[in-house]
């Protein structure tokens, strides 16, 4: 069974730096396409990073600002957030590009002053 659990979510200031992580089992996340997705209140989930092959791409709106890697003897994809934004705030998940699992319960990201 598929199991993905985020964590490192919080409340930063903008400007500010998180790092999210998300640990897997069930699967090997060195030969899986993995992503990461938000969700703010009343929005619809959107991908905003994606790894496979070790080639990554990300949504315009956090280009220059995310970073996402995974350690694969850890077996956790990780997400690097810089120079956060109130626009940022959202519920973050991971989870497969193209092959999707039980989602988690997520981690929560608020940027506020």
């Amino acid at each position: 069974q598929v199991q993905l659990v985020e964590s490192g979510g919080g409340l930063v200031q903008p400007g500010g730096s998180l790092r999210l992580s998300c640990a897997a089992s069930g699967i090997r996340v060195s030969i899986s396409a993995m992503g990461w997705y938000r969700q703010a209140p009343g929005d619809e989930r959107e991908l905003v990073a994606r790894i496979s092959n070790d080639v990554t791409d990300y949504a315009d709106a956090v280009k220059g600002r995310f970073t996402i890697s995974r350690d694969n003897a850890k077996n956790t994809v990780y997400l690097q957030m810089n120079s956060l934004k109130p626009e940022d705030t959202a519920v973050y998940f991971c989870n497969g590009v193209g092959v999707w699992w039980a989602w988690g319960q997520g981690t929560q990201v608020t940027v506020s002053s």
